[in-house]
């Protein structure tokens, strides 16, 4: 490892109580609340670029061999990954499908169309977000979440605090999340550590979260 004089973290996940479970392990909570409900949709809600195609990947990698709906919005980054040899299985679009094809089916979709009228079409649908802001059951509750997986592209308290020891750096900038703990945890170790105040940067969500979570 090359040793750093500076280093740039985020930090949306910067508090100890977010340490992500295994992925598998959700999907396999997924899988069986499939099994348990068959009649019913399963709607996963998953960011089109990237997120999507990771729970795509987990299912085929659990064993899951039925076919899997998708939203128009990720058909084509799904349809890329798959030329590109990204093996995700049987993926149908949810347009023009015949709506008994989604009873017991796994249906994934960007976020914010969970609570849309484009959901209505499936039966009884159990609504799954993969986040991981699902960490904090209140945000799970507040969107209507009925079961939340916790799998996320960000790295968790573990994984920041890892990061940043493995680099040998002298000094961290901290920025986007719980910057304060971070710090904290930096001057800890002896080394210099502040918050980076981006303008205009945080503004946008993060991991479906319009803020980060109250600092302890």
């Amino acid at each position: 490892v090359v040793k750093c004089h500076v280093f740039v973290s985020e930090a949306t996940f910067g508090l100890p109580v977010f340490r992500h479970p295994d992925a598998a392990g959700e999907i396999a909570k997924l899988l069986a609340s499939a099994r348990v409900f068959p009649e019913r949709t399963h709607m996963v809600g998953a960011y089109s670029l990237g997120k999507a195609q990771r729970v795509l990947a987990l299912l085929r990698q659990a064993g899951h061999e039925a076919p899997v709906y998708v939203h128009g919005a990720l058909e084509p980054i799904t349809a890329y990954y798959a030329s590109r040899g990204i093996p995700l299985g049987d993926i149908r679009p949810v347009a023009g499908a015949d709506k008994a094809a989604f009873a017991g089916a796994i249906v994934i979709a960007p976020p914010h169309c969970m609570t849309d009228v484009w959901a209505r079409r499936f039966p009884e649908p159990v609504a799954c977000l993969a986040s991981g802001w699902m960490r904090v059951r209140a945000r799970a509750r507040q969107r209507g979440v009925e079961l939340p997986l916790v799998i996320s592209d960000h790295a968790d308290w573990d994984g920041l605090c890892a990061t940043i020891a493995a680099t040998g750096c002298e000094e961290v900038w901290v920025t986007h999340g719980a910057e304060d703990a971070l710090v904290h945890w930096a001057h800890t170790r002896q080394m210099r550590a502040s918050p980076l105040h981006m303008v205009g940067y945080g503004e946008e969500e993060a991991e479906d979260a319009p803020a980060p979570e109250p600092k302890p």
